[in-house]
């Protein structure tokens, strides 16, 4: 089960240095359900991310969609976690109209990843929202 993106602010609020972040981002990457082989497919695919990223979306039965991802990196994971609990249980217009920036400026984001990892990270949040798109206009 992830933790809520309320619960992840927080905890980055209470950790004062980077190295500690970093360690914490890795975490949350740990705790992310391992995503099937098989739909780790070029359709599920991310591209634009160094590494390699997968996110599925789902309907849920309340109107909201629900995320799941996978990354082959650590730390990349751990930031497929964040945006999987920022993303998860809202409506599909929701997820197109959330503001990933302000988020990442909330939680530090912004200033602390590589240039490539930022663009990755952009790249997953672009992806996930055209798939909500998509399920919008469906």
């Amino acid at each position: 089960m992830t933790r809520s993106i309320d619960a992840i602010i927080d905890d980055f609020d209470l950790l004062d240095d980077w190295e500690d972040k970093y360690r914490y981002v890795i975490e949350l990457g740990r705790e992310l359900p391992d995503m099937a082989d098989g739909e780790k497919t070029a359709g599920n695919k991310v591209n634009g991310c160094v590494s390699q990223v997968w996110v599925v979306a789902e309907p849920g039965e309340d109107g909201t969609l629900r995320f799941r991802g996978d990354s082959d990196a650590h730390i990349v994971r751990g930031l497929v976690a964040v945006m999987i609990s920022a993303m998860s249980g809202r409506p599909p217009a929701q997820v197109v109209a959330f503001d990933a920036e302000n988020l990442f400026k909330r939680i530090g984001l912004d200033s602390h990843l590589t240039p490539q990892r930022s663009n990755g990270l952009r790249a997953m949040v672009e992806r996930m929202k055209a798939q909500a798109g998509a399920m919008t206009a469906a």
